[in-house]
């Protein structure tokens, strides 16, 4: 399994999706990924493309034509070819196969370049057009902290904290994975969100227009944490399963579709646009402490 260090943090990253295995800080002995217990939910930080979320009868249309696709895409279930590696990087690619043609018929290469630096780990998205038409795409990510972090606190004992205080709603999900048309209130000029289970019974909190490039995990029984720090990602997800000892921060550059899509492609909220030849990148970074 692909693998780096350096004096703080070890890393590993499965062929299969470019999907994070492990983020382990030597320094204090902690492991901040989620174990991905199949009992609960059997991923550490799956790779959302071409699309994130869920599709309205996990359809879409494109010029005329009804394609398929599951949610959250195919990225996280094909294996991805190491294309440069070094001491504080490697880089990840998958390129279209006559499979992914088939239900997405945009020819592309998406390249995921993982690197470390002290105490961060920053991951980079490349998309590439490398079709004659125009390419429509979402790209999204998945990480999963493990909460409680450290031995003796449990995981009503942490909180979320924004880098700006926040007036937003979240938007409600349907049962079929859907977001409703009106959010419901969540934070009204506040930047804490203490985490409790409950936040999270009838699914993700999807979040739209923040302020904030930043969000932490931090409680008042640990010094140790998380910050993961976002930009050009005009979505964010949080998630927890019942059951599961984790908590999701999701940034997105696209969204799941709503009960009002109309299914075409090209009217899908956040969907991005790239002419042939051109590139999209975006980018996070997990900060440990």
């Amino acid at each position: 399994m692909p693998s780096i260090s350096n004096n703080i943090i070890a890393i590993e990253i499965a062929v299969k999706g470019a999907e994070l295995q492990r983020i382990y800080n030597k320094q204090n002995g902690l492991q901040y990924l989620w174990n991905a217990d199949p009992a609960y939910w059997g991923k550490h930080s799956p790779v959302l493309f071409p699309i994130v979320g869920e599709l309205k009868n996990k359809t879409y249309l494109y010029k005329g034509k009804t394609y398929g696709l599951s949610r959250h895409g195919f990225a996280r279930e094909m294996d991805f070819e190491v294309t440069g590696q070094d001491e504080s990087s490697i880089t990840l690619a998958l390129k279209s196969t006559e499979h992914t043609l088939e239900v997405y018929p945009f020819p592309f290469k998406l390249s995921i370049t993982y690197r470390l630096s002290e105490n961060i780990l920053a991951i980079q998205f490349l998309v590439t057009n490398t079709g004659t038409e125009k390419m429509f795409f979402s790209l999204g990510a998945h990480p999963a902290f493990r909460i409680p972090l450290v031995d003796g606190t449990a995981f009503e004992d942490y909180q979320l904290v924004f880098s700006d205080k926040e007036s937003v709603g979240r938007w409600p999900i349907t049962s079929e994975g859907l977001l409703e048309t009106t959010p419901v209130p969540l934070l009204q000029n506040q930047d804490v969100l203490p985490l409790r289970k409950e936040l999270f019974a009838s699914d993700a909190i999807v979040l739209k227009g923040l302020k904030s490039k930043s969000v932490s995990i931090t409680s008042a029984k640990t010094e140790h944490g998380l910050k993961v720090n976002f930009d050009n990602f005009p979505y964010l997800g949080i998630w927890e399963t019942k059951g599961g000892d984790f908590v999701c921060i999701e940034p997105w550059c696209g969204i799941a579709d709503s009960v009002e899509a109309t299914g075409d492609i090209a009217e899908k909220e956040g969907i991005n646009r790239l002419d042939p030849g051109e590139k999209f990148e975006a980018g996070y970074t997990v900060e440990l402490f």
